[in-house]
């Protein structure tokens, strides 16, 4: 049985994390129930940009501003669909809406929308999520595969990619030099 919630929260890989998909990445948990959990790994830009992306997909003129947004590696299911990580949540097609100011939106309206500058006010767009099975998460937790934190928006948002992983290990309080690639239990 689930003890912990965490959606809305970050997942930070430990430096022993071997798993190609995730060694030090920074993952945003946008639903976690008895069901498994969800997210996207917010600190991997790919060689693609937004621009690119939309026109793979067939949207006519994108802003010219989207050849500087860079398209993440979300996760490893499904890498040729896109998800939209996005504030404020709003009112498109196919959202998930993980708290009261951020979805994660996987229908083509979003796309469109930023595509003429009316998008989000906020975006992270990725191809493909992590997912977890039902007690898989809970699992590799009792592992000391990860460490938990709430999201700070602003590291999600505002911060280069590059620099999201010490981020998000700041709002614990803990400099990756201090981390131990040994687990161990009291």
């Amino acid at each position: 049985m689930q003890s912990v919630d965490l959606t809305g929260h970050f997942l930070i890989a430990m430096p022993a994390m071997t798993d190609p998909h995730f060694a030090k990445s920074l993952t945003y948990i946008c639903e976690h129930n008895e069901q498994g959990a969800l997210g996207v790994v917010v600190n991997r830009p790919i060689d693609m940009t937004l621009y690119a992306l939309l026109r793979q997909i067939e949207i006519k003129k994108p802003a010219a501003a989207c050849k500087v947004v860079p398209v993440h590696y979300g996760g490893p299911v499904q890498i040729d669909r896109g998800f939209v990580l996005h504030s404020p949540a709003g009112s498109w097609n196919s959202t998930l809406v993980v708290n009261e100011n951020i979805g994660l939106t996987t229908s083509k309206d979003i796309l469109e929308a930023v595509a003429c500058g009316e998008g989000p006010q906020s975006m992270l767009v990725t191809l493909g999520y992590a997912g977890w099975a039902p007690g898989q998460l809970e699992h590799e937790l009792a592992a000391n595969a990860w460490l938990t934190v709430g999201a700070d928006t602003r590291i999600l948002f505002e911060t280069p990619a590059a620099q999201r992983y010490n981020e998000g290990l700041k709002l614990l309080g803990i400099d990756l030099a201090m981390l131990s690639d040994a687990a161990g239990h009291a």
